[in-house]
Order: C-alpha cells, then sequence, then structure tokens
C-alpha cells in the first residue's frame, strides 16, 4: 500500500491526494501535524531531509516535492497532453503555481487560517502575499477567459496543481469574486469524476488519525 506523509489541510499533499483519488490508486494518509513538528523527527528526516511534506513511501522508496509526486503517478496517465509543447506548457503553469500562487495564498492562508493569527499581527508580509496573490490570480482569470482548464481543453496536471491553493484563496484573505473565470474553472474541477474535498481543519477534529 502507499504511504503519502502530508498535513490534510496543505494544498499541496492535497494534490497528491486529489490525483490519486481521480486514478483510483488506493493509499494510506500519515498525518504529520506542522505546528507540532512532527516533519522534524529523527523518523521523519530519514524520509525527507528538507523536512517538507508530502513524502510517498512507494516501491521501497520515498519521493518527495508535490510536483515530482504528480509526475510519478500521472506521467502516463489521461492527466497528461499528448503534444510536447502542451506538456511543456502544463510544465510553466505548474512551475507558475510554485513560485507565484503557493507561496503567496498558501503563506497568507498558513498564518491567517491555520496558524490563526491576526491580519495586525501579521503586519505588511500579509499586505504583500495577499498583493502578489492577486496579481497571480489577475494572470490566471485572463488565460482561463475563453479556455476550459490551463491546457487546451484538457484537464491536465497542471490544473491539479493549481487549484490545490486557488480554490481556498478566501482562507487567505483573498476574495475571488473578482475572478469570474476562476470561479467557473473551479466549478469544472470540482465536476470531474474522482474529485475529493480538501480535508479542512474542523474535519480533523472530527476524524481519528493514522498512526506514523
Amino acid at each position: 500500500m502507499i504511504k503519502l506523509y502530508g498535513y490534510y489541510p496543505s494544498g499541496n499533499s492535497y494534490k497528491i491526494e486529489l490525483l490519486l483519488s481521480q486514478l483510483g490508486i488506493a493509499y494510506d494518509f500519515i498525518h504529520l501535524d506542522l505546528l507540532k513538528g512532527e516533519t522534524r523527527t529523527k523518523a521523519f528526516l530519514e524520509k525527507n531531509p528538507n523536512a517538507r511534506i508530502p513524502v510517498v513511501a512507494v516501491e521501497g522508496e520515498y519521493l518527495a516535492e508535490s510536483h515530482a509526486i504528480l509526475w510519478y503517478f500521472g506521467e502516463n496517465t489521461r492527466f497528461v497532453p499528448d503534444s510536447q509543447m502542451e506538456r511543456g506548457k502544463m510544465l510553466q503553469w505548474m512551475c507558475f503555481e510554485q513560485y507565484h500562487v503557493e507561496p503567496n495564498i498558501g503563506t497568507a492562508r498558513y498564518h491567517l487560517t491555520i496558524r490563526g493569527t491576526a491580519p495586525e499581527n501579521i503586519g505588511l508580509m500579509l499586505q504583500e502575499r495577499q498583493k502578489d496573490a492577486r496579481r497571480a490570480l489577475n494572470i490566471l482569470n485572463k488565460h482561463l477567459d475563453g479556455r476550459p482548464y490551463m491546457v487546451s481543453k484538457r484537464y491536465t496536471l497542471a490544473d491539479i496543481s493549481l487549484f490545490a491553493y486557488t480554490h481556498v484563496a478566501e482562507e487567505a484573505g483573498i476574495s475571488l469574486a473578482p475572478y469570474g473565470q476562476i470561479r467557473a474553472w473551479l466549478d469544472r474541477i470540482r465536476a470531474q469524476p474522482g474529485f475529493i474535498p480538501m480535508t479542512t481543519l474542523q474535519d480533523l477534529e472530527k476524524q481519528p488519525l493514522a498512526e506514523v
């Protein structure tokens, strides 16, 4: 059985959950509480010396970094385009996600929602992250005008990657109301076969967690 080490409310962990669900691949989710330092234990550092999630245990080895994991499971599936150019564009948007979406929406959301810090106690950093996040959302919204998905007319790993943090922008203090194309795209992704929602902090309080 594949083991996925992650943190349920993490968008990077959720990317892997979503792909595995849509591929129909069974896995065990091992929840590690970031706020308690559970990714910095000796046992986990042996799996990933970078102390970051997600990590998957598969075929006797450990693989880290969300997009590397997406590629490992998704490479020869319907979630990767056929043409070389479209595969390149898919990777282009996955890089965009890691440089412009995840660091901004993810960081603001972490402080506001996961840590529960008041905005006035975060200061200028929060404003800068939100400003950069809105710039990224404007780019995505414009790109999606007239397109059902990020690359051609096909749902790909790029959509899975970008959905993870974009759909929780409100939790980063960023309204999605101005971004009609993005909101329609989010609905299309939610309608995909095998779609599962992200586990929230509230959900965590209601369910038993797997042992590490």
